[in-house]
């Protein structure tokens, strides 16, 4: 129990600080301060009539506001964003504008992107290989061009980004450097 009368009366009748009347109710002075907050917010004025219930008035000041139904927002279908990234240029920020334009009230930026990358840790898609150091070379289309400037007339051409890749090479170093080789 608050002892809401009692704090009524000390402040409004007796005219104490807050620090008094935490002090002599046995509470803490921001418990005082947010009691009397909700009395003023409430309307309540001293003195009270007499047939006041303190239990009920405790209820009406203190109660949490139920939270406001919103609108079913349906997530975003992640298969598809999936399928969609592997398109050139699409990038996630591209999929939530996409998805905010046909659900203006959905989840924002940084909650869509958690959401997809939780998802994508749920999808079991592991293939691990094992090659010998230097055996292969991976070599993959990165599928955009980059502007090179030629250095003699200044014309900007397209040039075609190829990226490429030996596994096990981190190996063949770490060998080289327990065998005391410094070169191939």
């Amino acid at each position: 129990m608050r002892k809401l009368k009692e704090i009524a009366r000390l402040r409004f009748e007796a005219g104490r600080t807050l620090q008094e009347i935490a002090g002599a109710v046995g509470v803490a002075r921001s418990t005082v301060q947010l009691t009397l907050q909700r009395m003023t917010e409430a309307g309540l004025s001293w003195p009270w009539p007499e047939p006041v219930d303190e239990a009920e008035l405790e209820r009406s000041l203190f109660t949490k506001p139920q939270p406001v139904a919103r609108d079913a927002v349906p997530p975003p279908d992640f298969y598809q964003a999936r399928a969609q990234l592997g398109r050139k240029g699409v990038t996630r920020s591209l999929l939530w504008l996409e998805y905010r334009e046909q659900h203006a009230h959905g989840l924002g930026y940084s909650q869509f992107c958690d959401l997809f990358r939780r998802w994508s840790k749920t999808q079991d898609l592991v293939l691990r290989l094992q090659h010998a150091p230097g055996d292969k070379l991976f070599v993959d289309y990165a599928g955009q061009t980059m502007p090179v400037i030629a250095p003699r007339t200044g014309e900007i051409c397209p040039a075609q980004v190829f990226v490429a890749t030996q596994p096990g090479m981190c190996c063949m170093e770490h060998r080289r450097e327990c065998v005391g080789l410094t070169s191939v």
